[in-house]
């Protein structure tokens, strides 16, 4: 069936219209949807290209360059050279985030903020300063991969192929950059892993050593989570919050909402657990496809069936 195609000047008239009834949305209540001739906003693309940076100094020769025949003082070198090129770019993103968030408190659209511009580079030197801790915190990550995932060959595919190595890798980079004031760009951060492996960490949450994903698509953990040393969670679990009651501010604040995972605990695919003042006890198993919406014992096996409550005054 043939297609009829319009005039030239019909086409002109009808993107003529659009165009202008586009300019007036942006003119109209909905005009906090867009952000032109004023100040810089943060570049999702320069936020992915700063984790790679960091990824590339947190595992050297895994990604980024070829480390293949270098000698000290050329790593000595590169290592300088891409911290310096970190510096500056993180500086730039952190600066954008702090300074737009002041100009939405305060109402005005001022091109240039010093207070922010000194806060960002405050920001910046402590998390640089913290590089060398993050990559200890990776280290029991990627160690615990390889003790939980029969199939690991080794860590060169926990680093290049895992999912949940990337994930966490994201999540500590972005929980180090909150901690330090960064508000906007650790949530830029979080969004991108979620988008590349499918697994959404706030980077607010707290998460403990050695912590294991398997799969990991589909995981939620939110953003006043606790999690402990030794944790594993599988593919499709949710660590999330109640749903919000209508007229109840959705704002909440420094209000507990999600749950704690203790020490040693083990999530099973397609478990659900919510809740605030929800704890998984330290040892407990949750199974797969689970509803958990109250605190379990330590040491207890949940099932889709009930659970069985272990020792609740168990230490070990």
């Amino acid at each position: 069936m043939a297609v009829e195609e319009s005039a030239p000047g019909e086409q002109r008239d009808l993107m003529d219209d659009v165009t202008e009834r586009l300019l007036e949305s942006y003119r109209s209540a909905a005009g906090s949807m867009q952000h032109v001739n004023s100040y810089e906003l943060p570049s999702i693309e320069e936020v992915a290209q700063i984790l790679t940076q960091c990824r590339a100094l947190l595992f050297p020769g895994f990604v980024g360059p070829s480390m293949a025949r270098t000698t000290p003082t050329e790593l000595r070198e590169h290592v300088r050279e891409r911290l310096d090129e970190l510096r500056n770019g993180l500086k730039r993103q952190v600066y954008r985030g702090l300074h737009h968030k002041a100009q939405l408190e305060k109402g005005t659209r001022d091109l240039d903020c010093p207070k922010c511009a000194a806060k960002a580079g405050e920001i910046t030197e402590r998390f640089l300063d913290r590089l060398v801790a993050i990559r200890d915190e990776l280290a029991y990550d990627v160690a615990a991969h390889e003790e939980g995932d029969p199939a690991a060959s080794g860590t060169d595919e926990i680093i290049f192929c895992y999912p949940g190595i990337y994930a966490i890798t994201v999540y500590r980079i972005a929980h180090a950059l909150l901690r330090e004031g960064a508000k906007l760009i650790p949530r830029m951060m979080a969004e991108i892993a979620h988008e590349r492996v499918g697994i959404d960490i706030h980077p607010a949450a707290e998460i403990g050593r050695s912590f294991f994903i398997d799969h990991g698509t589909g995981i939620v953990i939110g953003e006043t989570t606790q999690i402990g040393e030794r944790v594993r969670v599988y593919q499709g679990v949710t660590l999330g919050a109640m749903s919000v009651k209508r007229g109840e501010s959705r704002r909440a604040g420094s209000h507990k909402r999600h749950p704690t995972i203790e020490d040693d605990v083990v999530i099973y695919s397609g478990a659900t657990i919510l809740g605030g003042e929800t704890v998984v006890g330290r040892g407990s198993i949750i199974g797969g496809n689970t509803w958990v919406t109250q605190s379990i014992p330590p040491r207890s096996v949940v099932t889709v069936d009930g659970y069985r409550p272990g020792d609740s005054s168990s230490s070990a």
